[in-house]
């Protein structure tokens, strides 16, 4: 049975109308992230000739941020409660920004990647800090409303992002697709200074070191060695006992957490069946999530032979059916549930995934802007799905850490997914005849992805039926 729903901490935010002032503010931040990472996927082939790289090892510069981000990502609810949750926003947008201007300026492959590492540990901050900015101003009975809100901002990014970094690399410099996010900062810094008010107080807690160091080197090794499994630079012995090292940390780090009052991370969330099924079970079709801009950008650019532009349009139906799904997510959800919606989901997103992986060079175009459209309208609707009900439980003096632990379960888990498809890849070169990337060598990664993410059924089906009623647009009595 799931918990009672938490009630409100600030009665005041429940009598007033639903405003979208809030939510549309921090989701244009994002925004900065969204769009980094669409057109950075987009343009890893042209990157990879630049610097003279393989395109494959340029998966690198996706995985470094991802894994910098969870590797900060604890001290992120730390942060906001020390020290105010505006305040940490807008140091986060700064901070984010300069690294966006660093990596423009990169000159190799190393300063590419110390870029995104410092992208990555300010985005850490921008993401949960965010987002619990938006929690904490928003009544339970909103959320749904406040979380499509917010992505819609943040989807534009890959809605605009393909044609734009097309546009980019194919006339122009690849390194103005990290300079564009200079001025979304500008504003968003003037927006976020203007309009949004610190709620809560600020809770004087100190920081759990010793979590933070057993989370950060779990975390690191864990994630850095299955991306570098089997094909980077590191012997196998050196990859294998990074795994072992980083699965020890966290294993020690559960140990500490029990008999720690403040640890870093709240894994006691964890005991609430809804917000498990967001961050665990969502966990495996966010791999896909992951893993899915890096493949289509090799098999539509490297297989195929499309330009950077071309590859960027086709992609571009994908992620303006997310944004269009938006709009009628909460209905949905309102008409049929969040049990039944994503357990049916979840099968036709997997489905979607493992189609990608039938296209050929002669397939019709119409046809993959097609199946485009509807695996980027339904995996939005899961998401939006799987957003909302995480936090239909958790008490707001719960709400910062929930944000952190939901925020770095989606971090790593799309970490995993991209280390998992380059591994893929690299198996399936290996085995084929002559070892070259092509359709016949980016599909079956494709179908894997796909299989993986049906794994996320075992955690719906066991959902109550009732389960994030209060998140429907009225409150629950």
């Amino acid at each position: 049975m799931a918990p009672p729903p938490a009630q409100d901490a600030y009665p005041e935010a429940a009598a007033k109308a639903f405003s979208s002032l809030v939510p549309a503010i921090v989701g244009g931040a994002l925004m900065m992230q969204t769009l980094n990472a669409t057109v950075l996927a987009n343009a890893l082939p042209t990157i990879a000739r630049s610097l003279q790289e393989d395109p494959i090892r340029l998966n690198a510069a996706i995985t470094v941020y991802l894994l910098a981000s969870a590797v900060c990502l604890p001290v992120s609810a730390w942060a906001a409660d020390r020290f105010g949750a505006k305040r940490i926003f807008l140091i986060a947008i700064v901070a984010y920004a300069t690294a966006c201007a660093a990596s423009g300026f990169a000159q190799n492959l190393t300063q590419l990647l110390l870029a995104r590492a410092c992208q990555g540990a300010s985005g850490a901050l921008m993401g949960p800090v965010g987002r619990l900015v938006l929690l904490r101003s928003t009544p339970r009975h909103d959320l749904v409303r406040a979380m499509s809100v917010l992505t819609m901002p943040a989807l534009l990014g890959p809605v605009i992002g393909p044609p734009i970094g097309g546009l980019i690399v194919t006339y122009g410099s690849w390194r103005w697709i990290f300079f564009l996010n200079l001025p979304i900062a500008l504003v968003g810094v003037v927006l976020v200074s203007r309009f949004i008010k610190d709620v809560g107080e600020e809770q004087r807690q100190p920081l759990d070191w010793t979590g933070l160091v057993l989370t950060g080197l779990g975390m690191a090794g864990v994630v850095y060695g299955l991306d570098n499994l089997g094909r980077g630079p590191a012997p196998g012995w050196a990859v294998a006992i990074m795994m072992v090292v980083g699965a020890a940390c966290l294993a020690l780090y559960v140990l500490h957490a029990r008999r720690t009052e403040h640890a870093i991370l709240d894994l006691n969330l964890l005991k609430i069946p809804t917000f498990t099924a967001s961050v665990v079970g969502g966990a495996f079709l966010r791999m896909g999530i992951g893993a899915t801009p890096f493949l289509l950008a090799l098999l539509l650019q490297v297989a195929f032979g499309m330009s950077a532009l071309q590859a960027g349009l086709m992609t571009f139906a994908s992620a303006a059916a997310a944004l269009v799904m938006k709009a009628v997510a909460p209905p949905i959800l309102a008409r049929f549930g969040f049990r039944r919606t994503l357990m049916f989901n979840a099968l036709i997103v997997a489905v979607s995934f493992i189609a990608y992986g039938l296209f050929r060079p002669d397939t019709p175009r119409w046809l993959m802007y097609a199946v485009l459209l509807a695996g980027g309208f339904f995996r939005s609707l899961q998401f939006t799905s799987l957003n909302g009900m995480a936090f239909a439980d958790v008490s707001q003096a719960q709400m910062s850490r929930a944000s952190t632990l939901s925020t770095m379960g989606q971090q790593i888990s799309q970490s995993i997914g991209i280390g998992m498809a380059a591994l893929l890849l690299h198996f399936f070169l290996v085995s084929a005849h002559p070892a070259r990337l092509s359709a016949a060598t980016i599909a079956p990664a494709f179908v894997v992805i796909g299989m993986v993410s049906l794994v996320s059924l075992a955690f719906f089906v066991r959902l109550p039926s009732n389960a994030g009623d209060g998140l429907h647009g009225a409150p629950r009595r």
